[in-house]
């Protein structure tokens, strides 16, 4: 491992799997050495994956197969900043597609249960608006959302 500070992710089994599903739908993204058991152990096999190194979008990650002893809660998400509607919807549509569940205001989850905040750029810019009254409009728009409609949030932002 080369970076000194790693986010590790529990999985119940499947590290891998979701760390070459991040790799495939990410840009920046990688999946690095994966660790086998190198004999028998009370819960697997010689050769069972331990763990996996992993990066999404140049954070570097690993996963462990932990077993189901821990699940994956919204109190941790990846945010991945969108530039723009077809980059928020094919990183929204990939994770959902893939087994997910939608959830509101821009969170997904993907299917082992991490959270993802799939979200545009133009939405940070709209709640910041130094216009209180748009931000509030923008804000107030997305609070309706699952996946964000950017033209939606620009439109609640320009109306007074």
């Amino acid at each position: 491992m080369t970076h000194p500070n790693t986010i590790c992710l529990w999985y119940e089994r499947d590290a891998e799997e979701a760390a070459r599903f991040y790799a495939a739908t990410f840009p920046d993204s990688r999946v690095g050495t994966v660790y086998r058991a190198p004999g028998d152990y009370p819960s697997g096999t010689q050769g069972d994956v331990l763990t996996v190194e992993f990066t999404v979008r140049g954070i570097p990650c690993v996963g462990i197969n932990g077993g189901p002893m821990f699940k994956h809660s919204e109190a941790f998400s990846f945010q991945i900043a969108t530039a723009d509607q077809a980059e928020t919807d094919r990183y929204w549509n990939a994770i959902v597609g893939n087994g997910g569940q939608e959830s509101q205001c821009g969170w997904c989850k993907d299917k082992w249960g991490v959270s993802w905040q799939i979200t545009p750029v133009a939405l940070l810019q709209a709640i910041a608006d130094p216009d209180p009254a748009a931000a509030k409009r923008a804000f107030a728009a997305m609070m309706e959302m699952g996946r964000i409609d950017i033209a939606a949030i620009e439109k609640a932002r320009a109306d007074h």
